[in-house]
């Protein structure tokens, strides 16, 4: 059976050789630091289990010393050239999108089967099936995209590498700000914002206590630069005390659209950087802080859009039963 420590010991030997690769690479600015932070993030995930809570807290401390000093260097490894994807994307066109989708449709599919077939039970954990789904998705789909487009066999870890090079220390933000969600959730500052907003808001009705609690997802991911870290404040102040508590609305689907809120705010703060610099890194822009206010700009009227219609759903879906 397939379990979440599986996934961490494939993501772990992913970044181990990315700290292999980097070390290696004597043209690369910060060999030596970038290979230690990639090395170090390895060992979080390869023995995170055996290390208990003070061996990962002397690791992370590790990782903000070795990220924090100073700025990540970027790799440029040799892959395919220029011509050679310019060439396969016109010819390929949208096609190339389909190991993308895989992943998706796997993680969807593969969470379903496991609730509801005898042969997905027995394959994947009923423990965070959705995690071991999509990261059979991304298997998958990486087995697709190299038997069908046949690539250098490196060239997966190599580009994978120049990514997570661009994105730098970020790429560990929506672990430690999902760290700092359940800090906040332990000291109750739920309890204390949810007293706020009902003395600025009076919940009289499922409307009000819908809208509340979306635009709170919404502020307090732009405040935090991730919705992992609103989800337990929000859903504590005003999520489940209301929306579910007061006005019986179905929890699952509570949940689960007042998170797809908070994503609405991951597209319109420059917080969350891990997410909005990856669109100014693959396409290679020279700004980098112009590009990524650029992409913040373009995101927003999607982004109040669908906000909109995460208040709509949540409304009419979640006090149906």
């Amino acid at each position: 059976m397939i379990t979440l420590e599986h996934a961490y010991i494939l993501v772990g030997l992913m970044f181990l050789a990315f700290a292999v690769l980097t070390l290696r690479d004597a043209g690369h600015p910060t060999r030596i630091r970038s290979a230690l932070f990639w090395g170090l993030i390895a060992a979080s995930m390869l023995f995170g289990s055996w290390l208990g809570g003070l061996g990962n807290g002397i690791l992370v401390l590790a990782l903000v010393a070795v990220g924090g000093l100073k700025a990540l260097g970027v790799g440029r490894p040799a892959t395919t050239s220029p011509e050679e994807r310019r060439e396969s994307a016109t010819r390929r066109r949208n096609a190339l999108f389909i190991p993308a989708l895989i992943v998706p449709l796997i993680a969807v599919g593969g969470t379903l089967a496991a609730k509801h077939t005898s042969v997905g039970e027995w394959l994947i954990s009923s423990t965070q099936t959705t995690l071991i789904a999509l990261g059979l998705g991304c298997i998958l789909a990486l087995i697709a995209a190299m038997a069908w487009l046949r690539p250098p066999v490196m060239a997966p870890v190599q580009e994978g590498r120049r990514l997570m090079d661009s994105i730098g220390w970020a790429a560990l933000l929506p672990q430690m700000l999902a760290s700092l969600g359940a800090v906040f959730l332990a000291a109750d500052v739920g309890g204390v914002v949810g007293e706020l907003v009902t003395q600025a808001v009076p919940m009289s009705s499922p409307l009000l206590a819908v809208a509340a609690y979306c635009l709170g997802m919404a502020l307090f991911t732009i405040i935090m630069g991730n919705a992992f870290a609103a989800f337990p404040v929000m859903t504590a102040a005003i999520g489940l005390p209301f929306v579910v508590g007061q006005f019986g609305g179905d929890p699952a689907i509570v949940c689960a659209i007042g998170m797809l809120a908070g994503f609405c705010g991951t597209l319109m703060t420059p917080m969350a950087a891990n997410f909005n610099v990856v669109p100014a890194n693959l396409l290679e822009l020279p700004d980098r802080n112009s590009a990524l206010n650029g992409v913040i700009r373009a995101q927003i009227p999607t982004a109040l859009i669908l906000l909109g219609v995460n208040m709509a759903l949540m409304y009419f879906l979640a006090f149906r039963f």
